[in-house]
């Protein structure tokens, strides 16, 4: 039996694509039904057999799927042509998607060895082979738990409306969607809104529940509405569908528990089954949980709350195998040229939400601050402080001598992680923001408070040339006999290079113990003189104290991330 074949069933023509393992092993795979004769996957089989063979992407079955005629087995219902003279859409998509369902599916399924459940089901295709496989997704629900949309038509006449109608995606379903910012722009038809209209249907989808692990959307900053750009997407949508999406949805199950839907009682979810031990790297989805019914012809329980326009993943570092969770606000507005300022900000278990919430507020139109990307870095805990990961993360080694004693005696917790979560941070959770969103490099932003005060400071005395701007609230300057010190000696030289020069702000709450107030007002005494190398600021905030300081600081911050960068 050949890799590649050519085949009819029931008069309808596939190429199939099986994966390189499939002969020498008595696995079983999952499939991805492929629109337009399978033109993304043969026109990436190369770079396919690289993800495979790197471990980039898990082992699919390919089925590409032929059609005669676009216009009328790819649109949802009948509409009138867009250009005069040309064939209005037939609208028959319905009937090819249950021909895909009922005919196509049960007999791969009975020919290969496949993992059939909905949940190892994709339907992916790009333009109107996108919207097609969307409208897979809301009619087929049970058939085809993972939907590609590439550059999907949803400039199509009464799509977004019927998006609205549907509320959240369907339980069970996982959208990918990637869509370029320059697509239809030159057009002076409908076909102008599909930028614009990817944004709202994801904001809906957002504001109406749908779960964290269901929605992936990607920008292509230069894109426009050609192969060229849709298909390279190709990949990355199974990628996220059949690997990152679902360890999401297990990482959600175990996690967040209160904010699965209900299920039968004794029922396993799919999330659960799905989980697997490696842990990489899961989704790009919506920290937005679904409302559940309660029982039977109840009233929808309420939903729990969340934070529209935001998205959880969870990143595991390569290099100690310590998990984080990766909160993003996703910005409000399209991007600027350049692309969007963005703001790391540490302990996100105790910040994030608030941070998120103020850039929502404050980057709205017409009078706002412009949008960026807030980044929030966290850890798999659900205590706003977790202490033990912090001390490790946060700090470079200190033995117990080098330290004041603990309250009560305690031993100090393990430390010492600071250049690995550093390289973590430059290494794999940049790389990874910048392959979503488009960032302004000149613009990036770090935050920290208390230890994550000392971390700021210590990246910005050893590697400065990691962010342009740092902001260290409370830090703790305190931790190894002041080492912090020592490091700004050895790494002030470097900072002559920097062009155009960092920023530095400090913080710190008037009420704060004695000791914090004078080691930031020592430190910046110290850095003051150096204007000229280190743009250094410095406030102190009547009334607040250690933690109640934070409050006060995210309006200021966020006009500090927007701010446009000097020009020399």
């Amino acid at each position: 039996m050949n890799r590649y074949q050519q085949l009819k069933v029931r008069g309808r023509e596939l190429v199939i694509c099986l994966p390189p393992s499939y002969h020498q092993s008595e696995r079983l795979y999952p499939v991805a039904y492929v629109q337009d004769q399978g033109e993304p996957f043969q026109d990436s089989l190369n770079y396919l057999e690289h993800c495979y063979a790197s471990g980039k992407l898990q082992e699919v079955i390919l089925v590409g799927i032929c059609t005669k005629d676009r216009n009328r087995e790819y649109t949802p219902w009948p509409m009138d042509a867009l250009v005069a003279g040309r064939p209005a859409f037939a609208g028959e998509g319905r009937a090819y998607v249950n021909e895909v369902a009922d005919v196509i599916k049960p007999w791969i399924d009975s020919t290969y060895r496949t993992l059939s459940g909905p949940e190892h089901t994709a339907i992916i295709g790009g333009s109107f082979g996108g919207l097609i496989s969307l409208f897979a997704g809301y009619w087929r629900p049970e058939i085809f738990g993972r939907i590609g949309m590439l550059s999907g038509s949803l400039w199509y006449e009464g799509v977004l409306d019927y998006i609205k109608e549907q509320g959240a995606l369907p339980s069970g379903v996982s959208l990918f969607m990637s869509v370029g910012r320059n697509e239809g722009i030159y057009k002076q038809n409908a076909q102008r809104s599909m930028f614009p209209n990817h944004l709202e249907a994801y904001r809906h989808w957002v504001e109406s529940g749908t779960n964290e692990h269901q929605l992936c959307l990607i920008v292509d900053p230069d894109g426009t509405h050609d192969p060229i750009f849709m298909y390279r997407k190709f990949t990355d949508a199974l990628q996220w569908l059949f690997t990152e999406a679902a360890e999401a949805a297990a990482s959600h199950a175990l996690t967040e528990p209160a904010t699965e839907p209900v299920t039968e009682p004794g029922a396993e979810s799919a999330a659960a089954r799905k989980l697997t031990a490696s842990g990489a790297i899961a989704p790009d989805g919506l920290a937005s949980p679904d409302a559940s019914v309660a029982e039977s012809g109840s009233p929808r329980a309420p939903a729990a709350f969340s934070i529209p326009g935001t998205v959880t993943w969870r990143l595991r570092s390569e290099l100690t195998g310590r998990a984080y969770r990766i909160c993003i606000a996703e910005p409000m507005g399209p991007p600027p040229e350049g692309g969007y300022p963005v703001l790391y900000s540490l302990d996100a278990n105790a910040t994030f939400g608030s941070l998120a919430e103020s850039i929502r507020m404050q980057s709205r139109t017409p009078r706002g601050i412009p949008p960026a990307v807030v980044v929030g870095i966290g850890f798999d805990s659900d205590s706003p402080i977790a202490s033990e990961e912090r001390f490790y993360n946060y700090t470079e080694y200190a033995d117990s001598r080098e330290l004041p004693a603990r309250p009560g005696g305690m031993e100090w917790p393990e430390t010492g992680g600071v250049a690995h979560f550093l390289e973590f941070i430059e290494t794999q959770l940049k790389p990874r923001i910048e392959e979503h969103y488009p960032i302004d490099r000149s613009r990036q932003s770090l935050f920290g408070h208390s230890l994550g005060g000392y971390f700021a400071l210590y990246t910005l005395f050893t590697r400065p040339e990691a962010f342009q701007r740092y902001v260290a609230a409370s830090p703790s300057i305190w931790w190894k006999h002041h080492a912090l010190y020592t490091h700004w000696e050895n790494g002030s030289a470097r900072l002559q290079e920097m062009q155009p020069l960092r920023e530095l702000h400090l913080y710190v709450g008037r009420e704060e113990k004695p000791s914090m107030v004078t080691d930031a007002r020592e430190l910046y005494a110290c850095l003051k003189p150096h204007y000229h190398l280190l743009k250094t600021t410095y406030r102190e905030i009547e009334g607040e104290g250690h933690v109640s300081v934070l409050p006060s600081l995210f309006s200021p911050l966020l006009r500090i991330v927007t701010a446009a960068p000097e020009t020399p």
